[in-house]
């Protein structure tokens, strides 16, 4: 096919697709949707349908810390058995609460749940995953480098299926389910802050001066040495102009000199396991057996902002005792 028939070709399809004839059937599920579900379908542009679902519930996702340093320090055997059994166990454990693998992009797991205790089953697997990871994992490589970040997000999402039939052994790499909605996207974000150090580097200026102090008990020596001008009392200044300070204690000499620039770094890591109020809310209700839950280690982390969510974000690090 020539660039002029694909062209033709992509421009049939999209105007099908796009024209008010082609209608979209959307059946609501609390059941997490498989690739071979009847309920969901490709566009077909010769009957003019395509069928989706709509489910509410938690999606997961979690991912490997600094995955591209661990690829730079390690040997491709070493990065190779690392990704394999990182992602093995992660998709062994999602099961234990009744957690569902719908993607896998490099070291990036999507597990989602069915919409019934979705967020006692979410938090459960969630645990569990930081266990396996900060506990089993890490174990087995130095220096502690092995960290994974999870994000939590509830709420609506659209399943549909996204890609072409095509002939042959490459069929199934053309055919993906796609879900869209706010929760995976969110999710997806908090997984990206989780277990994550920011450092933050702030500067502010300062105005300071230059004294002198006199020691007559030392051979009448002077000794200077700068401070910040709040050091003083202003009361206890004499100005005598040109920007030229004399103090009020004749052992003191004092020279207004021009601002100096501070510089200061404040570094903080997120907790592991990130979470919206709304997973939150729901963990306390659904979850409220796990010791972390009972003993309020759920906490809120005013640092984080995701963009596209205006709630209030919870983090905590827990583990099964089991792992350690």
């Amino acid at each position: 096919m020539g660039l002029e028939e694909l062209r033709k070709s992509l421009e049939e399809e999209i105007e099908g697709i796009l024209t008010t004839d082609f209608k979209i059937e959307i059946t609501e599920t609390t059941l997490v949707p498989s690739l071979d579900d009847s309920g969901i379908t490709y566009p077909n542009l010769e009957t003019g349908i395509q069928k989706c679902k709509l489910i509410e519930t938690c999606v997961l996702y979690i991912d490997l810390r600094k995955s591209t340093d661990l690829n730079l320090s390690h040997k491709r055997e070493t990065m190779s058995k690392l990704y394999s059994t990182f992602i093995r166990s992660i998709m062994k454990s999602a099961g234990e609460y009744n957690g569902k693998v719908r993607n896998v992009v490099g070291d990036r797991v999507m597990i989602l749940f069915d919409s019934t205790n979705s967020f006692g089953n979410a938090y459960k697997t969630a645990v569990l995953l930081n266990s396996v990871v900060s506990k089993l994992l890490d174990q087995h490589f130095k220096n502690n480098e092995v960290k994974a970040g999870i994000g939590i997000d509830y709420g609506k999402m659209l399943v549909t299926k996204a890609g072409i039939i095509k002939k042959g052994f490459e069929n199934t790499n053309y055919k993906s389910l796609v879900w869209l909605g706010r929760p995976a996207n969110v999710a997806s974000k908090l997984t990206d802050l989780a277990n994550k150090t920011i450092t933050e580097i702030f500067s502010y200026k300062e105005p300071y001066i230059r004294e002198c102090f006199y020691y007559p008990n030392l051979d009448n020596k002077y000794s200077w040495y700068d401070a910040p001008i709040r050091r003083w009392v202003k009361e206890d200044l004499i100005h005598l102009g040109k920007g030229k300070f004399k103090h009020k204690n004749d052992y003191f000499h004092t020279f207004l000199v021009n601002e100096r620039t501070i510089t200061n770094t404040k570094s903080s890591t997120h907790k592991p396991i990130l979470m919206t109020e709304e997973v939150y809310k729901g963990i306390l209700k659904e979850a409220s057996d796990m010791h972390s839950v009972k003993d309020g280690r759920i906490k809120d982390d005013t640092n984080i902002q995701v963009p596209g969510y205006s709630g209030k974000v919870y983090g905590v690090d827990s583990w099964f005792t089991a792992f350690e």
